[in-house]
């Protein structure tokens, strides 16, 4: 606006000095142009002056920078390790053969609860039966001729040969026969212990053989929650650690402690294990996913504040603190600070900052040390 009628000014005098100079015809031209010279001069120079004390006066004014700042405080911080795990039952065990060959009944399904040692399925057996009639026919005929033998050695009549041979014969079907009947109760199988059936692999008809599986029968009143971790934190996890454990199928988080932890490392995945344990409940399934936060470190008194406010430099990390010298200004302080852990975009502040300092938040990355600050 100043500059404006400084223009102002200088035009009117113009046009004052050439009215003038057309009013007076008289005047010599040459004393016409010596006296707008001499206008133009003294108006150039005091425009020079009134810009010099303007540009000065706008040097001067400091323009204050504002920013967004977090009042520290002390408060609880924890670390956790972060792993995937799944949820296993203790007593998890396949139901299988002890011999080859077909199915011809299976008498349990997915989800039936069972019995330890009770009848699960039936392979075929006719050819035994078969061969245990026909020696259990022989051993009645070898029983009757030992019978007659042996009244006859008692009342000394016959050979000791004979006597023993009816005896050799008679005993030797039994042996057989008990030896088919082991064989023949082979032909059954068995759970192998009390929970629920899982996993029926294979139907009547199907052929079978020793090891292969016929279902999975699964304890479920001894749940586990299983994982790895990796052996950097070997030294870090105990038995009885507190673990945060999320199911993400359910939305549901529970608390245990770690109650074993494997002293071999995987040489593969350079990973131990470790397992938790788990309440029993209806919702629980076997091999389902689960989130586990093992706790290795916490302080209940920690300064803590967001990693992104950390600033390095090269004399190390620091943050910009406030010092107030007004309700809503103060002057901005570089700290220098040192680290500790950090967990989920928090860190904890081993030295540097204190309860009760204001920490630039927003707006940081302008501001230099010393430099006034408005909040």
């Amino acid at each position: 606006m100043r500059n404006k009628s400084l223009l102002q000014l200088m035009s009117f005098a113009l046009v004052a000095a050439l009215l003038s100079a057309c009013g007076g015809q008289s005047m010599d031209k040459a004393a016409q142009l010596a006296a707008l010279k001499d206008q133009k001069t003294q108006l150039e120079a005091e425009i020079a002056k009134l810009e010099k004390e303007i540009g000065s006066t706008e040097g001067s004014v400091q323009r204050v920078k504002t920013v967004a700042i977090t009042e520290v405080k002390a408060g609880s911080f924890v670390h956790y390790i972060d792993l995937q795990g799944r949820v296993d039952a203790e007593e998890n065990v396949p139901a299988t053969a002890k011999m080859p060959g077909t199915l011809t009944r299976v008498l349990v399904k997915n989800g039936d609860v069972v019995k330890k040692g009770q009848l699960l399925a039936q392979i075929d057996d006719g050819v035994m039966l078969k061969q245990l009639a026909e020696l259990e026919n022989q051993l009645k005929t070898a029983e009757d001729l030992y019978n007659r033998q042996k009244g006859l050695w008692d009342q000394k009549i016959g050979t000791e040969v004979q006597f023993i041979q009816a005896k050799s014969q008679k005993e030797s079907l039994e042996r057989s026969i008990a030896t088919l009947k082991e064989s023949w109760n082979q032909t059954r199988i068995y759970a192998p212990i009390g929970g629920v059936v899982d996993l029926v692999v294979l139907k009547t008809g199907q052929a079978i053989s020793p090891g292969m599986p016929l279902c999975n029968i699964v304890n479920l009143s001894d749940l586990k929650v299983v994982g790895e971790v990796t052996e950097a934190y070997a030294a870090k996890v105990r038995k009885g650690d507190l673990v945060n454990v999320f199911f993400p199928d359910l939305n549901k988080e529970i608390k245990t402690r770690v109650r074993y932890v494997s002293r071999t490392i995987n040489p593969n995945t350079r990973t131990f294990s470790v397992e938790c344990s788990l309440p029993t409940g209806r919702d629980y399934r076997a091999n389902m996913v689960a989130v586990m936060k093992i706790i290795d470190y916490q302080n209940p008194k920690a300064i803590v504040i967001p990693v992104n406010l950390i600033q390095t430099a090269e004399g190390g990390e620091f943050a910009l603190v406030v010092d107030k010298n007004g309700e809503r200004k103060g002057v901005a302080r570089k700290v220098e600070i040192k680290q500790g852990l950090n967990y989920n975009g928090m860190v904890e502040i081993a030295s540097g900052l204190k309860n009760g300092d204001f920490v630039i938040s927003t707006g940081f990355q302008d501001v230099n040390n010393g430099e006034t600050v408005a909040f």
